[in-house]
């Protein structure tokens, strides 16, 4: 005879809001940053409202929020508006709601810190092993921070002098050019990642994350060294996502740290970090002469209006204008 359950059996639990909140953004394919950035949002504009639950607030209580972080927090206008982007994510996309809410802030038009390329090769000066060719790829790729460091070793095209940036921002593809002055000490680099890669394997570990879901339909291609990291990082920690013990890559935070010690030694008052070697490397190749739209290709920009902010940040002064005072 068939038992059955019990009228006072206990309910299936519904997931957590957060966990919602995951499998949403996962759902999306948006990156795990955002996924961090958009839940820390989101708990803060809870704890915010003495831990009321979304559903039993709205437009005046996410008002309420923004104004807070404007107002008392003094936030820029671009963090606002990313704690704006969360809270609506949590409404439209989790909670079914429509929030009427559309306060964004003006963003304020900055120029982009650029350096020289005398100041580039004393920041290179001061980097050595992994971190000078990390900051070598920035600066002659035109990469993004992240971008670099998720770099497969199949990514590289050494009989082609280019490199592919698989899911760039905005998930494209495209080429940029391989440094000719960085390509043996890459292989090289890259022959040492190898070795490390096949001990690993000996120690029961030398696997890799795969995007979406390549693992189940390859399983032995995380073991793979064309899959590994180009810039694996120096321990085996666990993924955040699976706990299974790992080397991912070189955390963007101990690089950002590295260069400003770099910048810092190089005696350079301008406020530069890694990203700054990509705005001088768009900046660098307008002065060289090259079109506006390859470096808009080069960069992976949609909008050709994000490119052309370089035109104002030349070695030709503001707007390529030559001042009076020098015919002086």
């Amino acid at each position: 005879m068939l038992r059955t359950l019990s009228d006072n059996s206990p309910a299936k639990q519904p997931p957590k809001l957060l966990d919602q909140v995951s499998a949403a953004i996962r759902t999306k394919h948006y990156s795990r940053r955002t996924e961090q950035t958009y839940k820390q949002w989101i708990k803060r504009f809870i704890f915010f409202h003495g831990k009321r639950h979304p559903r039993e607030m709205g437009t005046q209580e996410v008002g309420a929020f923004i104004s807070h972080l404007a107002v008392k927090e003094k936030v820029s206008a671009s963090t606002q508006n990313q704690a704006l982007s969360a809270i609506l994510f949590l409404y439209r996309e989790v909670l079914q709601q429509e929030i009427d809410f559309h306060a964004w802030a003006k963003k304020p038009e900055t120029l982009p810190v650029v350096l020289s390329r005398e100041e580039v090769k004393l920041i290179l000066s001061r980097l050595s092993g992994t971190y000078w060719l990390i900051a070598m790829l920035l600066y002659g790729c035109g990469l993004r921070l992240d971008e670099c460091l998720k770099l497969r070793v199949k990514d590289l095209d050494f009989d082609r002098n280019q490199i592919i940036v698989r899911r760039g921002k905005g998930a494209k593809d495209r080429h940029t050019p391989l440094p000719l002055n960085v390509k043996t000490a890459l292989q090289d680099h890259l022959r040492n990642v190898k070795s490390i890669h096949e001990q690993d394997l000996k120690e029961g570990f030398g696997v890799t994350d795969l995007p979406y879901a390549l693992e189940r339909k390859y399983p032995q291609a995380s073991r793979e060294f064309h899959w590994q990291y180009v810039f694996p990082s120096a321990t085996i920690s666990a993924n955040w996502e699976t706990g299974r013990k790992q080397r991912h890559h070189v955390s963007p935070s101990t690089m950002q740290r590295v260069f400003v010690d770099a910048v810092r030694k190089a005696g350079i008052s301008k406020h530069a970090h890694p990203h700054t070697l990509r705005h001088s490397f768009a900046t660098h190749l307008l002065e060289d002469g090259y079109d506006i739209r390859t470096i808009q290709e080069l960069l992976g920009h949609e909008d050709l209006n994000t490119t052309m902010i370089y035109t104002h940040v030349t070695n030709k002064g503001g707007l390529g204008v030559r001042s009076p005072a020098d015919r002086l």
